[in-house]
């Protein structure tokens, strides 16, 4: 399912978590781009081609929040999910509160995950 020729960034320092993600989206026909870092992803000159980013919350160097903020200091409308492995009490209303569109605890609800990203990428 390509959202207009735009594809869905995952991003996370686990390659076993980027690969999972990767296969469950291309099983429903999404178009999904694998990053290793917030980095990666920003320099990969790809975010007008995307539709939606699934970002890790601890990563080596820029963080899921990171990022978060990197994008809204931008005015970049692009919707930001984030997963996590190591959720506290109030992480995600923090999340949400920040301008993420979604959370999600590891190992991810997949069935989940999709239903939000056929809502928010129609809706991108």
């Amino acid at each position: 399912m390509s959202v207009q020729g735009r594809a869905i960034a995952v991003i996370d320092d686990d390659l076993r978590v980027l690969e999972s993600l990767v296969n469950l989206l291309a099983s429903f026909g999404y178009n999904a781009e694998s990053y290793k870092s917030a980095e990666q992803f920003l320099t990969s000159g790809t975010l007008s081609q995307t539709c939606c980013i699934i970002t890790d919350v601890e990563m080596r160097q820029m963080s899921g929040l990171g990022l978060l903020q990197y994008l809204k200091n931008r005015n970049c409308a692009v919707p930001v999910i984030i997963i996590t492995g190591k959720p506290s009490a109030r992480s995600e209303a923090f999340y949400l509160e920040n301008g993420a569109v979604g959370f999600f605890r590891k190992p991810v609800d997949g069935d989940a995950l999709v239903e939000l990203i056929g809502s928010v990428c129609v809706l991108s």
